[in-house]
């Protein structure tokens, strides 16, 4: 891992944009991104595919280091079929929220997603981008939202996708995978120590995007 490479780590629970506003920052500074929740989407759709249980660590330790995947603009392959429509469904995150709690797993992915990083420099969202996966990245921002305005969201985009959605349902799922990913023993959802928060439920994705554009900036200003 080239360490001079730069790296704007975004974190922050289910549906707060952080992917949205990753991926804008990144087609603005010409910079790679990576979805880091889609590495463990794809274990889990893995593992369902393969009647893999959710606890059985071993197996999917190893379906995480084999995975056959590909990323191409917003296409996911696995195995060289395109599954990014089947990666968004909510059966699917809430099997890679459990899985995600595996430190078998993380362990597996660490060093996939540590991969991503090459020049001229990895715009990263997730959940420990900047606690674990890139410790010393250059802008770390932990992205918040309140559960209301994140359940509108993720109705929004299901509902754009053709899936069926259930507001009230969403929210309820949306508290339990905040208290979970908090509150599991490896890894949990929590601010770097030197991170950056920013609150994005009133804030657009231009606005919030604009801002940590604006911090890049100081900071690259700064280390000159």
């Amino acid at each position: 891992m080239n360490l001079t490479i730069p790296v704007i780590a975004i974190d922050g629970p289910s549906a707060s944009g952080k992917g949205t506003v990753a991926r804008r920052v990144a087609a603005q500074l010409g910079f790679h991104y990576l979805e880091s929740g889609a590495l463990y989407r794809l274990v889990a759709l893995s593992s369902q595919r393969q009647a893999v249980a959710e606890d059985n660590e071993p197996r999917l330790a190893e379906l995480a280091a084999k995975l056959n995947i590909r990323f191409q603009g917003d296409h996911i392959y696995l195995e060289n079929q395109e599954v990014t429509p089947d990666l968004y469904t909510e059966d699917c995150a809430r099997r890679a929220s459990t899985i995600a709690r595996s430190p078998t797993v993380r362990t597996a992915l660490l060093e996939r997603q540590r991969d991503f990083r090459v020049p001229p420099g990895l715009v990263a969202d997730g959940r420990d981008m900047g606690t674990v996966v890139f410790p010393d990245a250059v802008l770390k921002v932990f992205l918040t939202a309140s559960v209301a305005a994140r359940a509108q969201r993720r109705y929004k985009q299901l509902k754009e996708k053709g899936f069926d959605a259930n507001l009230a349902a969403l929210s309820r799922d949306l508290e339990a995978r905040d208290a979970q990913d908090a509150n599991r023993a490896v890894a949990p959802l929590k601010p770097a120590s030197d991170a950056v928060e920013l609150g994005s439920t009133d804030l657009s994705i231009e606005e919030v995007a604009a801002r940590i554009l604006a911090w890049w900036l100081e900071r690259k200003a700064t280390s000159k």
